[in-house]
């Protein structure tokens, strides 16, 4: 399957013949009764790729006694660069058919949830941010220069206060940043209320989890919900090679014979989990003395590739925290 929004591309095959394509509305009921009708009382087996349709058809396909596989799909170079929805549908028949799809790890609806909520406050952190840069950009624009003691990132009461009661020549000007004060303040509330619940939520059900990831040094409220919320239970990683590759803090490797490269970390990664991790590894240098030692010992070299490596350490502690249920102690896992 190839699914969309309002319509998915089908391509049906048996052990018998190599299939028929054609497209159908997005509704899991109609496929089922089309597979009662041409298929009665055979094995069904379903592969898609889940994007922002979510885990519902998958659920549903489940609930009908098929196997459903929300697979990760690999594609060769010809199907990168002629791309249809028919030729994606039998790509993904072909490879669910010859057993070389491997299916993604589906949350529960409880953590599916909750992660919603985790990726509302990162809405609302970029927008956040966004209307924050709309202000400055309207100050530089009319040359409006902000006293020495707000020209940094902390935006006081009193530096409100001030834009606040900002004179222009005409009230137009002025119009325009009072509209966008209104909507920085309103998504200044929304990200407190949004984060102030997050944490509330993950104390009361995930209390030991959230309690051992905020015993390591670096790893806040936020952050660790994060982690709860996109990665689920750490337990399922095997290794911190299995948990590294997922999250993105693997090198990528490219050789040719002799020839042998390494390409700095890989592109498939949990971007969003990934990027907390290296902001989070800053914290960790100050904190830990370990990780303190590591990055001196490394200084006057690519700081990027340090504060990498750094963030893969505070990873395996991360794991291993989890794994042994032992709250983290600075000294004792190196």
């Amino acid at each position: 399957m190839d699914i969309h929004k309002r319509s998915w591309k089908i391509h049906c095959s048996t052990d018998l013949f190599s299939g028929k394509s054609f497209s159908m509305a997005a509704d899991p009921e109609q496929l089922r009764l089309y597979v009662s009708k041409h298929f009665p009382d055979y094995d069904v087996s379903i592969a898609y790729e889940a994007g922002c349709c979510g885990y519902y058809a998958h659920r549903c396909f489940l609930s009908y006694g098929w196997r459903s596989n929300p697979a990760d799909i690999h594609k060769k170079g010809k199907e990168k660069h002629t791309k249809t929805d028919k030729i994606d549908a039998q790509l993904i028949a072909r490879e669910l058919k010859d057993g070389r799809l491997e299916s993604i790890i589906v949350p529960d609806i409880k953590r599916e949830e909750l992660r919603s909520l985790f990726r509302r406050r990162n809405d609302l952190v970029k927008d956040f941010r966004r209307i924050k840069s709309y202000i400055k950009m309207q100050l530089l624009y009319f040359g409006i220069k902000e006293p020495e003691e707000f020209d940094n990132d902390h935006w006081s009461h009193k530096y409100r206060n001030w834009l606040d009661n900002m004179v222009f020549r005409y009230p137009t000007a002025k119009a325009t940043l009072d509209s966008r004060m209104r909507f920085f303040r309103f998504v200044d509330q929304e990200l407190r209320d949004v984060s102030t619940e997050l944490r509330r939520y993950c104390k009361v059900h995930y209390k030991k989890d959230y309690m051992l990831l905020r015993s390591i040094s670096g790893i806040g409220g936020i952050v660790a919900c994060g982690i709860l919320c996109e990665l689920g239970d750490l337990r399922r990683f095997t290794s911190i090679k299995h948990l590294a590759s997922y999250v993105g803090l693997a090198p990528g490797a490219n050789q040719s014979g002799s020839n042998y490269k390494v390409m700095g970390i890989t592109p498939r990664a949990h971007r969003l989990i990934r990027s907390y991790f290296v902001e989070t590894s800053w914290q960790a240098i100050r904190a830990v003395p370990v990780m303190q030692a590591y990055y001196r010992k490394h200084l006057g070299k690519n700081v990027k590739s340090i504060i990498i490596k750094i963030a893969r350490k505070l990873l395996s502690r991360t794991l291993a925290v989890i794994k042994t249920e032992t709250p983290y102690t600075i000294g004792v896992i190196s």
